[in-house]
């Protein structure tokens, strides 16, 4: 049996706990440090609290699955617990962050990486399609022989940074479209041509419509940062990246909306395209 551990355990990281104790696992986390929400949402789960991360980083692998804007700071966690215990985990650095961030966190950690992107929604052991997780580096491998109830690991070769880079082009066309989308919506509503614009998108598009953008809205705060490591990435590869500046201040103003106050279960049945228009 293969012990994992989840470092800050927000929705993604207990949707994967979730999976790996499906798969027979066994799974460390904690809510040490975190909200009182977190606690309750890991009791839910019926996850035990390991109560410390230097216990949590006692597992065979531990997952950092943050906000990209805390990816950095989760792994110098990660680090300074391994120190602490003498531990020497697996790390899988899931989050969506450029390739060049992930090689300058393997670098800082005492111990070995693996690049994780996650490709879809939080993964559930039932569900009709398993969410793909990309994986590169050197032990990439170990990673992908594990059994998880939906999760499908691809495993893309040796190279630190690959599924990071993979992540970045993946989610640059969804969450680009995406964004378009709402902006579309928000000004076709503007000029009282709504349900016309919506009828030719999706000639092309069939799930074009506000649901999309307003589910998008509730987590426009975390996709503001992922935004800029696309743009990072982007320009890593010597092209512009203004485009991509643009769509974090697109996700910035999503996130003002009154529908990036809400979490994605809360969005009423109709969205109200109006709802996706930013504060200011």
């Amino acid at each position: 049996m293969t012990t994992l551990g989840v470092h800050a355990p927000g929705a993604m990281g207990i949707a994967l706990a979730r999976c790996l104790r499906a798969g027979g696992h066994e799974v460390a986390t904690t809510a040490a440090g975190r909200s009182p929400a977190t606690a309750r949402r890991l009791a839910e789960a019926g996850l035990d609290d390991a109560g410390s991360l230097d216990a949590v980083v006692r597992a065979d692998i531990v997952i950092s699955v943050v906000p990209p804007g805390r990816a950095r700071e989760a792994a110098a966690e990660i680090g300074s617990a391994c120190t602490r215990s003498g531990a020497r985990p697996l790390v899988l650095e899931a989050n969506a962050v450029s390739p060049e961030t992930v090689t300058a966190i393997a670098a800082d950690l005492p111990t070995d990486l693996v690049d994780a992107a996650i490709s879809g929604p939080p993964p559930a052991p039932d569900a009709d399609r398993p969410t793909r997780v990309f994986l590169s580096g050197p032990r990439a491998g170990e990673v992908a022989a594990l059994a998880v109830p939906g999760v499908e690991w691809v495993a893309l070769g040796a190279d630190t940074g690959a599924a990071s880079a993979t992540k970045m082009c993946t989610a640059s066309v969804r969450k680009g479209f995406t964004g378009l989308l709402a902006q579309a919506l928000v000004t076709a509503e503007h000029h009282g041509v709504l349900d016309a614009v919506v009828a030719d998108l999706r000639l092309d598009f069939p799930t074009a419509g506000v649901g999309p953008a307003a589910a998008a809205a509730t987590k426009a705060w975390r996709f503001v940062e992922e935004m800029s490591a696309i743009a990072d990435t982007q320009a890593g590869a010597g092209l512009s990246r203004e485009l991509f500046d643009a769509f974090a201040q697109v996700y910035a103003d999503l996130a003002t909306s009154a529908y990036g106050d809400l979490r994605p279960e809360d969005l009423p049945a109709t969205p109200d395209v109006g709802n996706l228009r930013p504060r200011r």
